[in-house]
């Protein structure tokens, strides 16, 4: 086999379905879900599948979509993730009149990117050449919101964790495969095309109840119990703590209020926050946790309300693979050149990708086909062709060079890949960081 006219052809036949691969991004661009809710999104892909022939799974963690390319031989397996979901942004030129749900954040090109990649294996007659499989999987709810309804999900025994690749871990789903990969559309003023992507926080999700005693507003607050007033001081607390987090564990909080009250002549006897903390390491994580657990627990004190912290586990820091981002690259320099590159510096966002990179070698790229503010009303493609097609074909190239020769360079990146958890070492964790505590007037106001 010569790898290089493979790789050609991968890239020939991505770019014979090029229009259908833009008209499908833009569709779903167009059809906004949210996490686990993909279900237009999911039936689309499936279609797809089915249309090529690809033996296809659906309702996976829901929504999930997952279709197997088998190889001439089993030498290693290598997933590509696409992800569904989209985030509530309700000023977004195509968000839904509906739900306000919109693709702010680029996951409808990354389908786009999944069905170039389908297209291009499968049209080409690559498999038939490789020694190794690959699994095409489209995944829900990368985005980690709308808690209440996830949790109602878990309530119900439809999920156990509240995101779709910590979904695909506790199902075995990933136990199929030694590797994953997957590429996240970015805005970049900078210019570049392509980049690996790099370490990235992870984060805790908390819940906090802030319970007082309505009483008038007006005519005898004295009567009450402020539970608003608790959250503010809560929140000056918190951020009273910013100043002692280390520049190097990229520490981020950021609250929301879920409910403020219900009346204005009422005084607020029901209060509720969301919020993530982020950090770079686990241990810096619950560090920072533990100081925002006081700082909720110090404005329940302050103002003789009740509190309930609900900690629910979050996504695992993001673990750079070495081997499999210069792999990566060299793929997208042969595409784009060495101009069309840049290195990624550390991201303070999250994503469950670092759930994946705990357990086995992943690589979640950039591709710099958007413009404007992640998660803001003015994030848009901006170059299709970067958005929408190139990711494919840097995809499919990267599976030749891997899944080659016997899987020889898979076999490589896996067996050097020390993963910090097993899948097993993993659930544990996730469980053990699941706490509901509740903290009443009288009771220790420490740790």
């Amino acid at each position: 086999m010569q790898v290089t006219q493979l790789k050609e052809r991968i890239c020939q036949a991505i770019d014979a379905r090029r229009d259908d691969i833009v008209a499908l991004g833009e569709d779903i661009l167009r059809h906004p879900e949210m996490g686990f809710k993909e279900h237009r999104t999911a039936g689309l892909v499936a279609d797809l599948f089915h249309a090529l022939g690809i033996p296809t799974e659906t309702g996976v963690a829901v929504t999930g979509v997952i279709g197997r390319l088998v190889g001439r031989g089993h030498g290693a397996a290598a997933a590509y993730m696409g992800e569904m979901d989209s985030v509530l942004v309700h000023g977004h030129p195509f968000a839904s009149p509906d739900t306000g749900a919109a693709h702010a954040c680029g996951h409808h090109a990354q389908v786009a990117n999944l069905a170039a990649l389908a297209y291009g294996l499968v049209e080409s007659g690559a498999m038939e050449e490789l020694d190794g499989d690959v699994l095409l999987m489209a995944v829900p709810a990368e985005e980690f919101v709308e808690i209440d309804y996830r949790l109602g999900l878990r309530k119900q025994g439809t999920i156990r964790f509240l995101g779709g690749k910590q979904e695909l871990i506790r199902l075995g789903v990933l136990d199929q495969v030694d590797m994953v990969l997957s590429t996240h559309q970015g805005a970049r003023g900078e210019g570049g095309s392509f980049s690996a992507g790099g370490a990235c926080n992870g984060c805790v999700v908390k819940r906090a109840r802030f319970i007082g005693k309505a009483a008038h507003a007006g005519g005898a607050p004295h009567e009450g119990i402020n539970a608003l007033a608790a959250a503010t001081v809560a929140l000056h607390g918190i951020d009273a703590n910013r100043e002692t987090f280390r520049d190097d564990d990229h520490i981020r909080v950021h609250p929301i209020m879920t409910r403020g009250g219900d009346l204005v002549n009422v005084i607020p006897s029901d209060v509720q926050m969301e919020m993530y903390v982020r950090g770079a390491s686990l241990d810096a994580i619950g560090a920072a946790a533990k100081r925002v657990d006081r700082a909720l627990v110090a404005g329940a004190l302050a103002l003789g309300a009740e509190a309930e912290i609900e900690s629910i586990p979050g996504y695992q820091p993001r673990r750079a693979c070495s081997e499999l981002a210069r792999l990566y690259q060299g793929e997208a320099v042969a595409l784009v050149g060495e101009e069309g590159w840049w290195d990624s510096g550390f991201g303070a966002g999250s994503t469950d990708v670092g759930d994946v990179s705990q357990i086995m070698p992943a690589l979640e790229a950039i591709a710099n086909g958007c413009r404007g503010t992640g998660h803001g009303a003015d994030f848009l493609v901006h170059d299709p062709e970067l958005a929408y097609v190139l990711p494919g074909k840097v995809a499919g190239r990267a599976m030749v060079e891997l899944l080659a020769d016997g899987a020889a360079r898979a076999r490589e990146i896996v067996d050097a890949y020390e993963a910090p958890m097993t899948r097993d070492a993993y659930l544990e964790h996730m469980a053990s960081q699941e706490v509901l505590y509740r903290w009443r007037p009288g009771m220790p106001a420490g740790e």
